[in-house]
């Protein structure tokens, strides 16, 4: 086999790996990484030997992603304030016609997805999201049928007990909202600002403490709606904000200069916004810029 049929058949399948890999780790950075090293790996595949090549890269990327989770959840240890996912741009291909994807990658999924151990997140993933058979994702994680059964049980319960139950919020209303939001906050219109949050909205900041950001999520709507006036103010003249799409939903990236300060995205349930994520991580940043493929 010639190494063009190795890249071939991997880059077919590139953007499943992706997005297997960062719905796992929540990081598409270190995604990138897990898929460097899988293909390093994948290179070195006797390809007669391999029936199904999507199930055998999907086992390749997911043991890989699995062993760089457990690897951070040592780091999150003496992580400083709320660790939240990495903000996901999407390119043109976005996944807005899936409505099993869209809500996958949102930052909403992501955030309950942090709640589940590794395991579990693996095998949550690769069932709920993918349709992989037990025995597929058996092998994957390195556990018996039986058990993965158990542990898929238990991973969807808990799922479904921290989602909100409503029906996923139309784009366009998701988009307007928040322009309207945008719009009240740059006036400093309080009112309107409380019009559009939800009672019991919740602002939560993701920095490790290397820039400033509120170290606790912040509840309720006139606190979320001050806090937000309050970061305007601070930005002063030099601060400028851009309405994007991150997550398959609305987000607001902030800017100081020329400078990326972060990125917020938006939750919005029932036509308010329940929840806004500030992610200010200069590291979780770097590559917030970089539009990737997603596919189930």
């Amino acid at each position: 086999m010639t190494p063009d049929e190795h890249a071939g058949r991997f880059t077919a399948l590139r953007p499943l790996l992706f997005t297997i890999a960062y719905e796992i780790l929540g990081s598409a950075t270190e995604s990138d990484d897990v898929l460097q090293e899988s293909y390093l790996r994948w290179a070195d595949v006797e390809l007669s030997k391999v029936q199904d090549t999507k199930a055998y890269l999907a086992r390749l990327v997911t043991r890989q992603a699995l062993n760089a989770l457990r690897a951070t959840a040592r780091r999150r240890e003496t992580y400083v304030g709320p660790w939240l996912p990495e903000p996901l741009l999407l390119d043109e291909s976005d996944p807005a016609d899936d409505m099993v994807l869209a809500d996958s990658v949102s930052m909403a999924m992501m955030v309950v997805l942090e709640t589940l151990g590794p395991d579990e997140r693996a095998v949550f993933v690769l069932r709920e999201v993918f349709g992989f058979d037990y025995d597929e994702i058996a092998a994957a994680v390195g556990k018996s049928t039986a058990a993965v059964r158990q542990i898929a049980h238990r991973s969807r319960e808990h799922v479904q007990a921290r989602r909100r139950r409503f029906a996923p919020a139309d784009p366009q209303q998701s988009m307007e909202v928040t322009l309207r939001f945008f719009a009240a906050a740059s006036t400093g219109d309080l009112d309107g600002l409380l019009a559009l949050l939800a009672p019991d909205v919740v602002w939560t900041a993701d920095s490790d403490g290397k820039v400033s950001a509120a170290r606790r999520p912040v509840a309720g709507a006139d606190n979320v709606a001050r806090l937000v006036l309050g970061l305007i103010r601070l930005g002063g003249p030099d601060g400028r904000a851009e309405i994007a799409v991150y997550n398959n939903a609305p987000a607001v990236v902030l800017y100081l200069g020329d400078h990326l300060e972060g990125v917020v995205s938006v939750d919005i349930v029932d036509g308010r916004i329940a929840n806004f994520y500030a992610m200010r991580n200069p590291e979780k940043l770097a590559g917030v810029t970089v539009a990737r493929r997603v596919r189930r």
